[in-house]
């Protein structure tokens, strides 16, 4: 059977945002609920290590599931989405006048939403 210490050796991702007061808040997506907070990003991340401790020894206590981190590999590398056709056409339009595929201008576009967008960052 898996114990703590088995769970405290996966590396768990997390997101870090910094909040308007200053302080960072810290939460672990693999583990529902689990999440605290800091003044400095170090001291989030402590307490953040701290509070994934408690969780899952809490979890193991209760008998509850305890998730293992997600990888990479759980994740598929493609989706499909349906678009109205104007939308289309201007995607189109703009990746043939920037000389790229339109998944590759898609790629960019959603790059940029993901990485520009909110402040928070996900570590691994």
């Amino acid at each position: 059977m898996k114990d703590l210490q088995y769970y405290m050796k996966l590396r768990y991702p997390f997101t870090l945002e910094q909040d308007e007061d200053g302080s960072y808040f810290i939460q672990f997506p693999d583990l529902p609920g689990c999440m605290t907070c800091g003044a400095t990003i170090e001291e989030a991340i402590a307490m953040g290590e701290d509070a994934r401790k408690c969780w899952i020894d809490s979890a193991l206590q209760d008998g509850d599931f305890v998730p293992e981190p997600k990888t990479a590999e759980d994740y598929p590398d493609n989706f499909k989405l349906r678009l109205p056709k104007s939308l289309y056409r201007q995607l189109a339009t703009n990746a043939n006048a920037e000389g790229v595929s339109m998944n590759q201008y898609c790629l960019f576009l959603l790059t940029g939403g993901v990485n520009g967008g909110g402040g928070q960052v996900m570590h691994q």
